[in-house]
């Protein structure tokens, strides 16, 4: 497709995009939105860069991930609905989705379905919004509604923001790259700071001190 490199964790997904295209990015996302474990955001990204480097064509990019991610979510209603909790404590463990973890997101997803919407935008959420709707037993038409539209922005922000990066990604990478030791050397600074604090702290309060 393009000669050339993404930088960073995009540039592993380039051979990619540059062999199967718009059909990676909505195998990718389709699959990650009922629990494979495939980067699909980050390759919605990677497809957006390259759109907006004049690669690929970002309403085909947005088109895509859209109906992708509609179908993916949707797929994971029907499997939550059909199989239900039994299903979910045989294999849940392949996605990270333990009983425990399982009964905290059911009571965070039955406060309606604005929750699906936003748990487009937060990881494992979004991978597993569709199977918890469906066996809380939420009314399939509703769970549409609200993940289409959270579908929609999710898209929409991570391939404008791509899109507008194209353009520069690499000087963004370049400056990361150039600033990154600064970063990590102040912030190794706040860690030791905070440490010491914690330190005194606990000497001088005689409450914390064994006996």
């Amino acid at each position: 497709m393009t000669q050339a490199q993404l930088p960073g964790v995009f540039g592993q997904l380039q051979p990619v995009l540059e062999h199967y295209g718009y059909l990676a990015v909505g195998g990718f996302v389709l699959l990650e939105d009922f629990g494979v474990p495939l980067p699909g955001e980050t390759i919605l990204i990677a497809a957006a860069i390259f759109a907006g480097s004049g690669h690929m064509n970002i309403a085909g990019v947005f088109v895509v991930a859209v109906i992708a991610a509609i179908i993916g979510d949707n797929i994971g209603f029907g499997i939550g609905h059909f199989g239900g909790r039994p299903l979910v404590h045989r294999f849940g463990r392949y996605i990270f989705l333990t009983p425990e973890r399982l009964d905290q997101a059911e009571d965070y997803f039955r406060h309606g379905g604005k929750v699906v919407t936003i748990a487009r935008f937060i990881a494992v959420l979004r991978q597993v919004n569709g199977i918890l709707s469906g066996i809380i037993g939420m009314h399939w038409a509703k769970f549409l509604a609200f993940n289409a539209l959270g579908a929609v922005l999710w898209v929409a922000t991570w391939a404008g923001l791509g899109y507008l990066a194209g353009q520069h990604i690499v000087a963004i990478y370049s400056a990361i790259e150039r600033y990154k030791w600064y970063a990590l050397a102040a912030a190794a600074l706040i860690a030791a700071a905070l440490i010491t604090r914690r330190i005194r702290a606990h000497r001088r309060d005689p409450a914390r001190k064994t006996t």
